[in-house]
């Protein structure tokens, strides 16, 4: 390790002379020389595990590619330091990855450009940034879908979904969800998602609808999709809009564990069945309209099911 940072400091120095002089070598561009002095050092500082000073120097590589007009390469440059601080220094990383964006955009490379968005988006998700994350995968999206790139933008689509039912944003999940069912039945190789996506939409239906409206709902899920009339998703759906009729907690918890015996229902579906199962308990008291994202509810997935 000690070899490998003694010969990226070694590099860094011959970078900055040379950036620091007036004149290239004979013929030469000093820029070029140096950046390919920076990489060397960049790559030895990488392998030195020398996380900060290897991002420091993929960012002056980045700025010799500017000088050289290459926005190509400094991109490249600025993805490559920001994967260096990824995991020490996010804000670093995604401000770095913005610099990339910027440069991709400009070159019209946008599948390029929604690809780092996106690497920011599941940055702020992971640090529980939600908000945030949606604002940065609603760009992704966008730009996927100007490169026909519709999986990577429906992957993208998705995310916000989860994470609007998550905020009691359950309209807008639903329409999300809704859609992509719409697209994956388009699809020979997608459209045994479609039952999924219907799932979710009905699930968020339960928190927000009457219903009447949800049936409504469920009727317009079999034209969308043929195969889910019928369906193990469709049966659920069924009888947990009759238990929501008529108020029958009991009823809804016993539907949920059949289902889960067989298909075992995810983190997310439990997170939001709470809150449908928090619209009957409010009704029963006849506190009215349940909202919110349920921040505040502390129910075990074994109590829900």
């Amino acid at each position: 390790m000690a070899d490998y940072a003694s010969k990226a400091e070694d590099y860094r120095k011959q970078a900055d002379k040379k950036l620091k002089s007036l004149l290239g070598g004979f013929f030469g561009n000093k820029h070029e020389e140096a950046a390919e002095l920076l990489e060397k050092a960049a790559n030895n500082y990488k392998l030195a595990k020398m996380w900060n000073e290897c991002a420091e120097m993929y960012e002056k590589l980045a700025g010799c590619y500017l000088k050289m007009d290459s926005k190509h390469e400094a991109a490249t440059a600025f993805v490559e330091a920001a994967k260096a601080v990824g995991k020490q220094d996010q804000t670093r990383s995604q401000a770095l990855l913005r610099q990339a964006v910027n440069l991709y955009t400009d070159m019209g490379r946008l599948n390029m450009a929604a690809r780092q968005l996106k690497e920011i988006a599941e940055q702020l998700e992971k640090a529980g940034q939600k908000e945030e994350a949606i604002t940065y995968y609603n760009q992704a999206a966008d730009l996927f879908e100007m490169e026909n790139s519709s999986s990577e933008a429906t992957k993208c689509k998705l995310k916000i979904a989860e994470f609007s039912a998550e905020m009691g944003r359950f309209s807008k999940a639903v329409e999300i969800f809704e859609d992509a069912a719409k697209r994956a039945v388009e699809s020979n190789l997608l459209k045994y998602s479609a039952r999924g996506y219907l799932l979710q939409s009905g699930i968020c239906a339960l928190c927000y609808l009457k219903p009447d409206d949800i049936e409504k709902k469920l009727d317009k899920y079999r034209s969308i999709d043929l195969q889910f009339d019928g369906s193990r998703e469709a049966t659920l759906l069924d009888g947990l809009v009759e238990a929501r009729r008529e108020l029958d907690e009991a009823k809804f918890a016993t539907l949920l564990a059949e289902f889960d015996a067989i298909t075992r229902l995810d983190p997310w579906k439990v997170k939001i069945l709470r809150q449908a199962k928090k619209k009957i308990e409010e009704e029963q008291l006849g506190v009215g309209a349940a909202g919110g994202d349920g921040g505040d509810e502390e129910e075990e997935e074994e109590e829900l099911l």
